[in-house]
């Protein structure tokens, strides 16, 4: 997958863009992230922010070794994001957040 691809694919999944990176936040606290995806000129990383603050690198590929979902649903395969607990729920919660809070305009 692209730089692009990555892109659109968290964009279409709850993402936000947040600090110029596509980011999940804390249901609580809609504009801090806690999930990013960090883009280099060969690799992209997956990291979560630790309770002190800190970023930690989950899980990292080159473009080349991230694979597309065929069917477009399900997460890209080869950044790691089977290692986070609830990461599906957090999309999920993202995601919903999204859609409803248009809803009120």
């Amino acid at each position: 997958m692209t730089q692009q691809e990555l892109t659109d694919w968290a964009l279409a999944n709850g993402w936000q863009m947040l600090a110029g990176v596509p980011s999940l936040t804390k249901p609580s606290a809609p504009k801090e992230a806690i999930v990013r995806m960090v883009f280099k000129a060969t690799v992209v990383s997956v990291e979560v922010k630790k309770p002190a603050g800190k970023w930690e690198k989950v899980g990292s590929a080159a473009y080349k070794a991230v694979i597309a979902d065929p069917d477009g649903e399900d997460m890209p395969r080869g950044l790691g994001f089977e290692t986070i607990p609830s990461f599906s729920m957090l999309m999920r919660d993202n995601k919903d957040r999204q859609v409803f809070s248009g809803l009120g305009r």
